[in-house]
């Protein structure tokens, strides 16, 4: 994998404030010529180093305005057999392997405490998923965010 450079965090940075500029847009923006920035936008998305547009969705505009982590103990031997089981629940929007007491962390959104324990209840079915436990999340304190970041890889200060 590459690393972002300060040219790429700028231009990352601009479209985190606005993704719809054009290329030409940004390079004006950032004194830039449009094919080094054409360039780099095509890199960056050749070498997967942006998310998926779905993660930009809010689960709450689902439908889904509650969000737990579950964490379990599995069987180290089914890691494949889970990952499957895990991508085929819906609710399921992010999956960790962990060191510690649990083996995985599993982000669940769900629709109230019902749907919650209902999702629980299947996550434990699932092949290689030997115990729970489910945390509800009573606020995001911080959401996942990358411009702190990419303010530093840039130079720039707050």
């Amino acid at each position: 994998m590459q690393d972002l450079d300060g040219t790429d965090a700028r231009i990352l940075l601009a479209l985190s404030d606005d993704a719809r500029l054009s290329g030409v847009e940004l390079a004006q923006r950032l004194g830039l010529s449009r094919n080094t920035v054409q360039s780099r936008l095509a890199r960056l998305e050749a070498g997967q180093l942006l998310g998926s547009m779905d993660q930009r969705v809010q689960h709450r505009a689902l439908g889904y305005p509650l969000t737990a982590f579950v964490t379990a103990r599995v069987d180290q031997h089914r890691l494949q057999e889970i990952e499957a089981a895990l991508t085929g629940i819906p609710e399921v929007v992010e999956v960790h392997g962990i060191a510690g007491d649990a083996d995985i962390m599993i982000r669940v959104v769900a629709q109230d405490t019902d749907d919650l324990y209902r999702i629980a209840g299947v996550i434990l079915a699932s092949p290689g998923i030997e115990r729970t436990e489910v945390s509800l999340s009573m606020r995001e304190m911080v959401p996942y965010r990358t411009a702190p970041l990419l303010r530093q890889r840039a130079g720039l200060s707050d």
